[in-house]
């Protein structure tokens, strides 16, 4: 169930707040009954909701997983003429959003719906949902260098949350390294600045986890829908008190 307003505006009639303008002016009827109370709610899959007559058009709920390419921007549109994520989308008629973001120079699981509720429910700041990433970093850090990034590490913009952190990989000669890192937060390009502050920028940077939601073998630029079980459980995972041990600050 959803606010009429939410619904309204969501299947494209108007602005939101024109939305409201058209309830409280008689203009919408549920199931033949016409609403002009804000704030009623309506089930868009369920319930016949029409304005001035005319039934809305609702658009299906998408959700999709994609692994992102490096050198894909996650907008809607870029002005230097970069490549979108939307440029792998040919198949997909509705119009989706990404949930979150992956920078331009970071590849790997993103996830993408038209579901504002679900998008906000993985992303709010108070749900923490893990993400995972798989790091090359330059040089190999020492143990207690990763142990601050464990117990979080002053940012410009405060003090991280505990992460978990281990080691993958490590090149012979030492110049590089590979890190497996988790973290509960969402801040702007949060794993590159996390290992910039201990002197090992990231060479490359792939998310392998959206709670526990893998990208396995999902072929670069392809995207899959996600089951409805896949989607439940993200959902009760964001609902859940099971990071809170995690939330003492506040992905990539």
């Amino acid at each position: 169930m959803e606010r009429l307003q939410k619904i309204l505006a969501q299947a494209g009639v108007a602005s939101r707040r024109k939305c409201e303008e058209l309830i409280q002016a008689g203009s919408v009827e549920v199931n033949g009954v016409v609403v002009t109370e804000l704030g009623t709610k309506a089930d868009p899959d369920q319930d016949i909701i029409t304005v001035k007559g005319r039934p809305i058009k609702t658009e299906k709920k998408i959700y999709l997983m994609m692994n992102k390419p490096k050198g894909v921007i996650t907008s809607a549109s870029d002005p230097e003429g970069r490549k979108i994520v939307s440029d792998y989308l040919k198949g997909v008629k509705e119009r989706v959003y990404p949930v979150g973001r992956l920078d331009y120079d970071t590849e790997g699981l993103l996830l993408l719906t038209n579901d504002g509720e679900f998008a906000n429910l993985l992303t709010h700041p108070k749900h923490h949902v893990p993400k995972t990433y798989v790091a090359t970093v330059k040089g190999v850090p020492h143990g207690t260098e990763l142990d601050k990034l464990k117990k979080g590490i002053v940012l410009e913009d405060g003090i991280t949350a505990p992460a978990e952190v281990e080691y993958k990989d490590v090149d012979p000669d030492g110049k590089e390294s590979v890190i497996q890192i988790t973290i509960y937060e969402g801040r702007n390009r949060q794993v590159r600045r996390m290992f910039e502050a201990i002197s090992h920028p990231v060479i490359r940077l792939k998310r392998i986890a959206f709670g526990d939601l893998l990208l396995q073998n999902l072929k670069r630029g392809l995207t899959r829908p996600l089951t409805k079980d896949e989607i439940n459980r993200l959902i009760q995972l964001a609902k859940s008190d099971n990071t809170k041990k995690k939330r003492t600050g506040r992905g990539s």
